[in-house]
């Protein structure tokens, strides 16, 4: 059954594409949640007349796609879980999580349905993984994953090298004026 295609449906083509589908898959999916028309000749000759719209819109979702792997390309991404012993998950790092620490991380929001995760992430550590941005446009982050004990770890650990330096700054400031004054003294 010919359909013409009113969005992106992975694997088959974008908006705008007359496609062969299933006549299950077009009467079952497609056709009631809006995302392809029948290929009719009236239906057709409409989208003849919207192909210039519909190369504009290409062009910007291209664009922003390409926008969105700069952005992310090679980006480290933590993800908080709750770790065993062993490194191992209570549980697995879902597509969601990621999504969300992405956002979190970068401000850039991906859609969960385009993190392809390819097996369940069930371990303690990092962890490459592909993201489809639009269409053959792909990007690939890397996830460390970490319990929360190691994010509070990680935390105390960034704050006494903070104090550290602080200190060291505090202590290099004293000797500086003490050794100001001692000259002062000394040319009185």
């Amino acid at each position: 059954m010919k359909v013409i295609l009113l969005q992106e449906l992975k694997g088959k083509g974008g908006e705008g594409d007359v496609v062969d589908v299933a006549p299950g898959f077009a009467n079952n999916y497609l056709l009631p949640e809006r995302i392809a028309i029948l290929a009719t000749k009236g239906n057709l000759k409409q989208l003849e007349e919207r192909k210039h719209n519909i190369a504009k819109r290409e062009e910007k979702r291209i664009a922003d796609a390409n926008a969105t792997k700069a952005a992310l390309d090679g980006a480290a991404i933590k993800v908080i879980a709750q770790v065993g012993d062993e490194g191992q998950l209570f549980g697995s790092v879902t597509a969601q999580m990621i999504a969300d620490s992405i956002k979190e991380a970068t401000g850039v929001e991906v859609d969960k349905r385009r993190v392809e995760l390819g097996h369940a992430i069930k371990t303690a550590g990092e962890h490459e993984v592909a993201i489809s941005l639009y269409r053959e446009i792909k990007t690939t982050v890397k996830v460390i994953v970490g319990g929360e004990n190691d994010a509070a770890v990680a935390e105390e650990a960034e704050a006494a090298e903070a104090t550290e330096v602080e200190t060291a700054e505090v202590a290099a400031d004293s000797e500086a004026v003490e050794e100001a004054e001692a000259s002062e003294e000394t040319a009185e």
